[in-house]
């Protein structure tokens, strides 16, 4: 994880999450930054959720025989964490107190949501504070146990000397000041596919137009690479503080822009992943915010109707402000950008537009889960199911089980179906749902499924499902560690 967009007096304000013992929690009750955007300190409603959340977990693990930590590690202490946000914010989540108060009731809902596919199309590596040597044991039983007489699934990595640095950033440092190349990341997505035999994981290449060696790269990136989609930041660097990153460009510049997207069909590669919006409270300071925003999508897309165009958070402008943005809507129903991005298929009759909710989801459903349920309903409105991408920038926000779970639980207010003609999102299993967390990801990457929606290639047979097996049989707990920036908080332990 990076820091370069946050300055000095900023830093000494924050922590990283991970080092805070109070917030070992099932869900966070703070908005957590990947180093990118300064986060905004804990709310009132937060405080209230975590406060709620920490006394019954003491009062209901008690009755299991467990202390409240232990507790918050079940699938239990994850329905009491939702039970909490419905107390503070009103019925927006689907849970049951019996699934706070019986484990086997929590459990039972786990088991029926356990092979549902789900398709993460935005990840990250850990950053280079990661200290956990238990990590290791990825690495020990890729290599399998000469002992044992377990074969090692991938040659490359007998004799391998197995440190941390093989995760951290420093492993990918490289000439361009990027903390992670693309060669790093095509190795990352082949070490993990070789481990597990299947094709598990996948890696973007960078689309930068406006810089020169990069739009050279493209063809080294698909010819020897293999990447799979090109992910590009139109803003470049949005404080202006890094010169060699300080190339801004808009989808919709035919000198700039068009002749990547000339090597995108070339070889196929029609996937383009841009980050939008994601913006902090004095966004007009910065020079470069009107690269940020969605207005250049509609050309761009109409002129390459072959391409997909996969608008990164949804063009979700607000990150820091998300109070304010929240009152406004509830006064205007407006989400700026947001809806600019949604009536774009309808309003201009376009199929290659699509909306990735990463980060933007993951911020607002512990805030102001109505925003959230809102901006999936304007999605949903304008684009259709089909064209909504699930994505929880983890790693930054620990373990994404919290917002698989808080997607599957979040429904639809009733007032505000009434109001904007919303749809439901029905519940965990919902056709509405499938085709967010998996279905439409696994379309548009070529990755084949079968009428019952589990994908062709077996992925629950292959090594990395064992590892997830044996994971479960020893109790399945979570550490419940996020890996973000937050603001420096007093709170209790948790």
């Amino acid at each position: 994880m990076g820091d370069s967009w946050l300055t000095k007096e900023q830093l000494k304000v924050l922590r990283r999450a991970n080092e805070d013992e109070g917030f070992r929690l099932p869900i966070p009750t703070q908005v957590i930054s990947d180093g990118e955007i300064f986060p905004p300190p804990q709310s009132k409603q937060q405080a209230m959720v975590e406060a709620l959340l920490k006394e019954r977990a003491g009062v209901l693990g008690k009755q299991h025989g467990l202390n409240r930590r232990q507790f918050l590690r079940t699938a239990s202490g994850m329905a009491a964490a939702f039970l909490a946000m419905n107390d503070v914010y009103g019925k927006v989540f689907t849970v049951d107190q019996a699934e706070a108060a019986d484990f086997e009731a929590a459990g039972a809902r786990l088991a029926a949501l356990r092979d549902q596919f789900i398709f993460d199309a935005h990840t990250h590596h850990v950053h280079d504070d990661y200290t956990w040597e238990g990590q290791l044991f990825l690495l020990q039983y890729s290599r399998g146990d000469q002992e044992a007489g377990l074969p090692s699934w991938t040659g490359e990595l007998e004799g391998r000397e197995l440190d941390l640095k093989y995760f951290k950033f420093p492993h990918y440092l490289c000439r361009k000041k990027q903390l992670l190349t693309e060669d790093q990341l095509v190795a990352s997505r082949n070490y993990i596919n070789g481990m597990a035999r299947t094709k598990r994981v996948y890696a973007h290449g960078t689309i930068w137009p406006s810089n020169q060696p990069f739009l050279d790269d493209m063809d080294r990136q698909a010819e020897e690479l293999k990447i799979d989609s090109w992910k590009g930041y139109t803003i470049g660097d949005p404080l202006g503080l890094v010169p060699e990153a300080n190339f801004p460009w808009r989808l919709d510049d035919e000198k700039v822009t068009y002749p990547a997207y000339e090597k995108a069909m070339k070889y196929g590669i029609k996937n383009l992943c841009i980050h939008k919006g994601l913006l902090p409270v004095d966004w007009k300071s910065f020079d470069n915010w009107p690269y940020a925003a969605v207005d250049d999508v509609v050309k761009a897309a109409k002129d390459w109707p072959e391409l997909n165009f996969i608008i990164y958070h949804s063009g979700f402008r607000a990150f820091m402000d998300v109070r304010q943005f929240a009152e406004e809507f509830e006064q205007s129903g407006k989400i700026p950008w947001v809806d600019d991005l949604a009536e774009i298929p309808k309003k201009h009759g376009l199929t290659n537009v699509y909306g990735e909710i990463g980060l933007s989801f993951a911020s607002c459903v512990t805030t102001y889960p109505r925003v959230a349920a809102a901006m999936l309903g304007r999605l949903i409105q304008g684009m259709g199911a089909d064209h909504v991408i699930w994505g929880t920038d983890s790693i930054w926000f620990g373990s994404p089980q919290w917002q698989i779970d808080a997607f599957r639980r979040l429904d639809m207010p009733m007032d505000l179906q009434e109001k904007f003609g919303f749809a439901p999102l029905g519940p965990a299993d919902s056709e509405v749902k499938k085709a967010i967390l998996g279905y439409n990801s696994a379309r548009m990457y070529g990755l084949g499924l079968t009428a019952d929606g589990r994908p062709v290639e077996a992925f629950e047979k292959d090594r990395l499902a064992r590892l997830r097996n044996d994971y479960l049989a020893a109790g399945g707990m979570r550490d419940n560690i996020y890996w973000g920036w937050i603001h420096q908080q007093d709170r209790a332990p948790a």
